[in-house]
Protein backbone atom coordinates (compact mmCIF):
# COMPACT_ATOMS: atom_id res chain seq x y z
CA UNK A 1 0.00 0.00 0.00
CA UNK A 2 2.98 1.80 1.10
CA UNK A 3 5.57 1.08 -1.44
CA UNK A 4 5.17 1.04 -5.46
CA UNK A 5 7.94 -1.28 -5.63
CA UNK A 6 8.23 -3.55 -2.65
CA UNK A 7 11.95 -4.85 -3.96
CA UNK A 8 13.12 -1.87 -3.99
CA UNK A 9 15.94 -1.16 -1.99
CA UNK A 10 14.14 1.18 0.67
CA UNK A 11 11.60 -1.38 0.65
CA UNK A 12 13.95 -4.55 1.50
CA UNK A 13 16.00 -2.20 3.78
CA UNK A 14 13.02 -1.73 6.17
CA UNK A 15 11.96 -6.26 5.82
CA UNK A 16 15.65 -6.73 6.59
CA UNK A 17 15.51 -4.57 9.66
CA UNK A 18 11.65 -6.11 10.63
CA UNK A 19 13.23 -9.84 10.08
CA UNK A 20 16.74 -9.60 11.93
CA UNK A 21 15.63 -7.74 15.02
CA UNK A 22 13.38 -8.34 17.13
CA UNK A 23 12.58 -4.41 18.09
CA UNK A 24 13.57 -1.51 16.32
CA UNK A 25 12.67 2.19 16.30
CA UNK A 26 11.28 4.69 13.97
CA UNK A 27 14.49 6.02 13.25
CA UNK A 28 15.74 2.98 12.02
CA UNK A 29 13.47 2.80 9.54
CA UNK A 30 13.87 6.40 8.51
CA UNK A 31 17.44 5.58 7.71
CA UNK A 32 16.77 3.15 5.22
CA UNK A 33 14.60 5.58 2.63
CA UNK A 34 16.48 6.85 -0.19
CA UNK A 35 16.29 10.10 -1.01
CA UNK A 36 14.03 8.94 -4.13
CA UNK A 37 11.49 7.41 -1.92
CA UNK A 38 8.28 9.30 -3.07
CA UNK A 39 6.19 7.95 0.26
CA UNK A 40 6.10 10.22 3.26
CA UNK A 41 7.84 8.83 6.17
CA UNK A 42 4.96 8.94 8.12
CA UNK A 43 2.95 6.97 5.84
CA UNK A 44 5.52 4.47 5.97
CA UNK A 45 5.92 4.43 10.03
CA UNK A 46 2.47 4.23 10.35
CA UNK A 47 1.55 1.37 7.80
CA UNK A 48 4.84 -1.07 9.54
CA UNK A 49 3.56 -0.49 13.19
CA UNK A 50 1.71 -2.73 15.01
CA UNK A 51 3.57 -5.49 13.12
CA UNK A 52 4.50 -8.52 14.52
CA UNK A 53 6.12 -11.71 12.91
CA UNK A 54 6.41 -15.67 14.63
CA UNK A 55 9.96 -17.10 14.14
CA UNK A 56 8.49 -19.59 11.68
CA UNK A 57 7.16 -16.60 9.18
CA UNK A 58 10.74 -14.91 9.50
CA UNK A 59 12.30 -18.15 8.63
CA UNK A 60 9.98 -18.94 5.65
CA UNK A 61 10.18 -14.95 4.45
CA UNK A 62 13.84 -15.37 4.85
CA UNK A 63 13.91 -18.69 2.89
CA UNK A 64 12.07 -16.38 -0.24
CA UNK A 65 14.21 -13.49 0.15
CA UNK A 66 17.31 -16.36 -0.30
CA UNK A 67 15.49 -17.86 -3.12
CA UNK A 68 15.14 -14.81 -4.87
CA UNK A 69 18.63 -13.16 -4.30
CA UNK A 70 19.58 -16.25 -6.28
CA UNK A 71 17.64 -15.75 -9.21
CA UNK A 72 18.91 -12.50 -9.37
CA UNK A 73 22.49 -13.57 -9.26
CA UNK A 74 21.73 -16.11 -11.90
CA UNK A 75 19.96 -13.63 -14.27
CA UNK A 76 22.48 -11.26 -14.01
CA UNK A 77 25.30 -13.95 -14.79
CA UNK A 78 23.24 -15.14 -17.47
CA UNK A 79 23.25 -11.82 -19.07
CA UNK A 80 27.15 -11.00 -18.56
CA UNK A 81 27.42 -14.89 -20.66
CA UNK A 82 24.51 -13.74 -22.95
CA UNK A 83 26.77 -10.34 -23.76
CA UNK A 84 30.27 -12.19 -24.14
CA UNK A 85 28.71 -14.59 -26.87
CA UNK A 86 26.90 -12.07 -28.86
CA UNK A 87 30.15 -9.53 -28.79
CA UNK A 88 31.68 -10.04 -31.99
CA UNK A 89 27.99 -9.83 -33.54
CA UNK A 90 27.52 -5.81 -32.01
CA UNK A 91 27.42 -4.42 -35.60
CA UNK A 92 25.00 -6.85 -36.94
CA UNK A 93 22.77 -6.29 -33.46
CA UNK A 94 23.18 -2.40 -33.72
CA UNK A 95 22.05 -2.72 -37.29
CA UNK A 96 18.67 -4.08 -36.24
CA UNK A 97 17.74 -1.82 -33.68
CA UNK A 98 17.48 0.72 -36.37
CA UNK A 99 14.61 -0.77 -37.07
CA UNK A 100 11.38 0.42 -35.29
CA UNK A 101 10.00 -1.76 -32.33
CA UNK A 102 13.38 -3.85 -32.29
CA UNK A 103 15.52 -3.36 -29.02
CA UNK A 104 18.77 -5.16 -28.35
CA UNK A 105 16.97 -7.96 -26.72
CA UNK A 106 14.84 -8.54 -29.84
CA UNK A 107 17.84 -8.46 -32.14
CA UNK A 108 20.06 -10.83 -30.12
CA UNK A 109 16.87 -12.90 -30.21
CA UNK A 110 16.50 -12.97 -33.90
CA UNK A 111 19.59 -13.17 -34.78
CA UNK A 112 20.00 -16.59 -32.53
CA UNK A 113 17.18 -17.54 -34.96
CA UNK A 114 18.28 -16.73 -38.28
CA UNK A 115 21.73 -16.27 -38.01
CA UNK A 116 23.76 -13.48 -40.16
CA UNK A 117 24.12 -15.38 -43.62
CA UNK A 118 21.21 -15.11 -45.51
CA UNK A 119 22.74 -17.14 -48.09
CA UNK A 120 21.02 -20.48 -46.56
CA UNK A 121 17.74 -18.48 -47.97
CA UNK A 122 17.42 -18.23 -51.19
CA UNK A 123 15.16 -15.66 -51.17
CA UNK A 124 12.84 -13.80 -48.26
CA UNK A 125 9.94 -15.65 -49.41
CA UNK A 126 11.23 -18.78 -47.92
CA UNK A 127 12.91 -16.97 -44.98
CA UNK A 128 9.26 -15.95 -43.94
CA UNK A 129 7.71 -19.40 -45.11
CA UNK A 130 10.48 -21.08 -42.44
CA UNK A 131 9.70 -18.21 -39.57
CA UNK A 132 5.70 -19.84 -39.82
CA UNK A 133 4.80 -15.51 -40.97
CA UNK A 134 3.88 -17.05 -44.62
CA UNK A 135 0.27 -17.30 -45.53
CA UNK A 136 -1.04 -20.75 -46.01
CA UNK A 137 -1.93 -21.81 -49.75
CA UNK A 138 -4.85 -24.49 -49.11
CA UNK A 139 -6.89 -23.82 -52.39
CA UNK A 140 -9.09 -26.26 -54.11
CA UNK A 141 -10.97 -26.20 -57.59
CA UNK A 142 -10.58 -22.20 -56.94
CA UNK A 143 -11.52 -21.84 -53.56
CA UNK A 144 -9.64 -21.01 -51.11
CA UNK A 145 -10.00 -23.02 -47.94
CA UNK A 146 -7.22 -21.85 -45.39
CA UNK A 147 -4.81 -18.82 -45.40
CA UNK A 148 -3.66 -19.90 -42.18
CA UNK A 149 0.08 -19.64 -40.83
CA UNK A 150 1.78 -22.45 -39.98
CA UNK A 151 3.24 -23.74 -36.59
CA UNK A 152 6.71 -22.77 -37.57
CA UNK A 153 9.03 -20.35 -36.10
CA UNK A 154 7.90 -21.14 -32.22
CA UNK A 155 10.82 -18.94 -30.84
CA UNK A 156 11.21 -16.22 -34.15
CA UNK A 157 7.55 -15.42 -34.78
CA UNK A 158 6.41 -14.59 -31.18
CA UNK A 159 9.44 -12.21 -30.79
CA UNK A 160 9.02 -10.70 -34.30
CA UNK A 161 4.89 -10.34 -32.71
CA UNK A 162 6.15 -8.17 -30.10
CA UNK A 163 8.48 -6.72 -32.16
CA UNK A 164 5.38 -5.54 -34.92
CA UNK A 165 3.26 -4.76 -31.87
CA UNK A 166 6.33 -2.08 -30.56
CA UNK A 167 6.82 -0.68 -34.07
CA UNK A 168 3.08 0.32 -34.73
CA UNK A 169 2.47 1.92 -31.81
CA UNK A 170 6.08 4.34 -32.25
CA UNK A 171 5.73 7.57 -31.94
CA UNK A 172 8.89 8.54 -33.83
CA UNK A 173 8.46 6.82 -36.70
CA UNK A 174 4.73 5.60 -38.29
CA UNK A 175 5.71 3.91 -41.20
CA UNK A 176 4.62 0.58 -39.52
CA UNK A 177 1.89 2.38 -38.24
CA UNK A 178 -0.02 3.53 -40.96
CA UNK A 179 0.77 0.10 -42.68
CA UNK A 180 -1.06 -1.37 -39.44
CA UNK A 181 -3.72 1.05 -40.41
CA UNK A 182 -4.24 0.24 -43.74
CA UNK A 183 -4.34 -3.15 -43.20
CA UNK A 184 -6.35 -3.73 -39.99
CA UNK A 185 -9.51 -2.09 -41.74
CA UNK A 186 -10.18 -4.69 -44.11
CA UNK A 187 -8.26 -7.50 -42.56
CA UNK A 188 -8.58 -6.94 -39.10
CA UNK A 189 -6.05 -6.36 -36.37
CA UNK A 190 -4.04 -9.88 -35.59
CA UNK A 191 -3.68 -10.51 -39.27
CA UNK A 192 -2.33 -7.27 -39.55
CA UNK A 193 0.25 -7.66 -36.76
CA UNK A 194 0.84 -11.12 -38.93
CA UNK A 195 1.61 -8.65 -41.59
CA UNK A 196 3.84 -5.92 -40.20
CA UNK A 197 5.99 -8.49 -38.75
CA UNK A 198 6.27 -10.21 -41.97
CA UNK A 199 7.55 -6.97 -43.51
CA UNK A 200 9.74 -6.73 -40.66
CA UNK A 201 11.52 -9.71 -40.68
CA UNK A 202 11.56 -8.89 -44.80
CA UNK A 203 13.38 -5.95 -43.85
CA UNK A 204 15.81 -7.57 -42.07
CA UNK A 205 16.43 -9.92 -44.74
CA UNK A 206 17.35 -7.60 -47.05
CA UNK A 207 19.37 -5.43 -44.33
CA UNK A 208 21.73 -8.61 -43.31
CA UNK A 209 22.21 -9.14 -47.07
CA UNK A 210 23.13 -5.59 -48.13
CA UNK A 211 24.65 -4.53 -44.58
CA UNK A 212 22.39 -0.93 -45.68
CA UNK A 213 20.30 0.54 -42.32
CA UNK A 214 16.66 0.13 -42.05
CA UNK A 215 14.62 2.88 -45.02
CA UNK A 216 11.01 2.24 -45.45
CA UNK A 217 11.51 4.13 -49.04
CA UNK A 218 13.11 0.45 -50.22
CA UNK A 219 10.96 -1.95 -48.57
CA UNK A 220 8.10 -1.89 -51.45
CA UNK A 221 10.85 -2.72 -54.19
CA UNK A 222 12.18 -5.83 -52.16
CA UNK A 223 9.07 -7.41 -51.61
CA UNK A 224 7.71 -6.77 -55.29
CA UNK A 225 10.22 -7.50 -58.08
CA UNK A 226 9.77 -5.17 -61.40
CA UNK A 227 8.44 -8.25 -63.07
CA UNK A 228 5.71 -8.23 -60.27
CA UNK A 229 4.71 -5.13 -60.48
CA UNK A 230 4.14 -5.20 -64.51
CA UNK A 231 1.84 -8.27 -63.99
CA UNK A 232 -0.28 -6.57 -60.94
CA UNK A 233 -0.17 -3.19 -62.95
CA UNK A 234 -1.48 -4.79 -66.35
CA UNK A 235 -4.50 -7.07 -64.78
CA UNK A 236 -5.25 -3.59 -62.74
CA UNK A 237 -5.82 -2.19 -66.26
CA UNK A 238 -7.79 -5.00 -67.89
CA UNK A 239 -9.89 -4.75 -65.05
CA UNK A 240 -9.87 -0.36 -66.00
CA UNK A 241 -10.64 -1.27 -69.70
CA UNK A 242 -13.64 -3.38 -68.61
CA UNK A 243 -14.79 -0.92 -66.54
CA UNK A 244 -14.85 1.81 -68.96
CA UNK A 245 -16.69 -0.09 -71.52
CA UNK A 246 -19.00 -1.36 -69.26
CA UNK A 247 -20.03 2.33 -68.62
CA UNK A 248 -20.40 3.56 -72.44
CA UNK A 249 -16.79 4.41 -73.49
CA UNK A 250 -15.71 3.36 -77.24
CA UNK A 251 -13.00 1.49 -78.33
CA UNK A 252 -12.05 4.77 -79.98
CA UNK A 253 -12.08 6.92 -77.34
CA UNK A 254 -9.99 4.68 -74.92
CA UNK A 255 -7.67 4.61 -77.78
CA UNK A 256 -7.27 8.43 -78.05
CA UNK A 257 -7.00 8.60 -74.33
CA UNK A 258 -3.98 5.87 -74.35
CA UNK A 259 -2.25 7.38 -77.12
CA UNK A 260 -2.45 10.87 -75.06
CA UNK A 261 -0.76 9.60 -71.83
CA UNK A 262 1.52 8.14 -74.36
CA UNK A 263 2.50 11.04 -75.90
CA UNK A 264 3.21 13.04 -72.73
CA UNK A 265 4.80 10.15 -71.07
CA UNK A 266 7.32 10.43 -73.87
CA UNK A 267 7.95 13.70 -74.21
Amino acid sequence: MVFSDIFGKSSQDIIDIILNNDSFSDEDIINCLRKNCKSSKEDIISAITGITFTNEQKLRIKLIKDHINYLTNEINDLRETVDTLVAPYEDYINLLMTIPGIDRNSAITILSEIGTDMSQFSNHHRLASWAGLAPGCNESAGKKKSVKISRAGVYLKPCLVEVAHSAVQDKTNTYYANKFNKISKHRGKKRAIIAIARKILVAIYHMLSTGEAWNPRDLASNETSDKDRIKYTKNNFKQSLKQLLSLGLTSDELLEIVNQNASISSS
